[in-house]
């Protein structure tokens, strides 16, 4: 019962890159079968049509090796995100995919540009500016993992390949980073550093009083005069008291 509702804890934690692959498969199986192409619905540059490829661009592909490429970037990067990241995953998710498409669309070459790499793109930069800006073992161990696996990706930053938008690329990088500023000081809770000296009793290990570093030297001489002045007066007492018990004893 335990490992069977640890894995339906993982499912539900990943279900929203899980859900959006098998969404972007939906798409490309349906226009196989129904025999037609979206591409129309993708992002074209500063054309107030194209503003609707926003939502829908990363949800459109052109061939089945396209779609490959990006799904399992999509699926692991995505569940990473969710999994270790979960109080920013969501709201940086959503920002990577929806300014990475505003900015193809503000600055691309005039064509229909669709695909889901600017979103890839962005989960890489994400994963990797994270690691540099939280700088804790996590997000580093996160982040030099994503090196390795996606090692050689920085080709597409440029205008290498015919018919590829190296600009949806571009975008997605840069729209990672800047969320992943924006998020830098939101810290999950496995990521927050406990003190291991916080129940202990510290009082008897004290060899100066707590305060002394906050009173003035002349509060401590003050203080000094006083307690010798008291020290006198104990004195001066206590002969008082002797002196009095030898005149009843001589009395006697």
């Amino acid at each position: 019962m335990v490992k069977k509702s640890s894995w339906i804890n993982f499912l539900d934690k990943i279900k929203i890159p899980l859900l959006f692959v098998l969404f972007i498969w939906g798409v490309e199986i349906y226009e196989e079968v129904a025999g037609v192409y979206l591409g129309r619905y993708g992002i074209y540059p500063r054309e107030m049509g194209g503003l609707k490829g926003i939502l829908f661009s990363p949800l459109l592909h052109n061939d089945w090796n396209h779609i490959f490429s990006n799904s399992a970037p999509l699926l692991v990067l995505g569940s990473v995100m969710m999994v270790f990241y979960n109080r920013v995953a969501v709201v940086s998710f959503v920002i990577i995919y929806l300014l990475s498409g505003f900015s193809v669309w503000l600055f691309a070459r005039p064509a229909y540009h669709i695909g889901a790499s600017g979103v890839v793109y962005g989960l890489i930069s994400w994963m990797l500016w994270t690691g540099l800006l939280r700088r804790n073992v996590k997000s580093i161990v996160l982040a030099l993992c994503t090196v390795v696996m996606y090692a050689g990706y920085e080709q597409g930053l440029l205008p290498n390949e015919k018919g590829v938008s190296w600009e949806s690329h571009l975008s997605g990088a840069i729209i990672g980073i800047f969320t992943a500023f924006l998020f830098k000081n939101t810290i999950e809770i496995d990521e927050i550093k406990s003190d291991p000296w916080a129940n202990e009793d510290t009082t008897k290990m004290l060899y100066l009083q707590s305060d002394i570093f906050d009173k003035t030297k002349a509060q401590r001489i003050q203080e000094a005069i006083e307690a010798e002045k008291q020290r006198l007066h104990d004195l001066a007492e206590i002969q008082r008291l002797r002196n009095l018990m030898g005149g009843d004893m001589g009395q006697a």
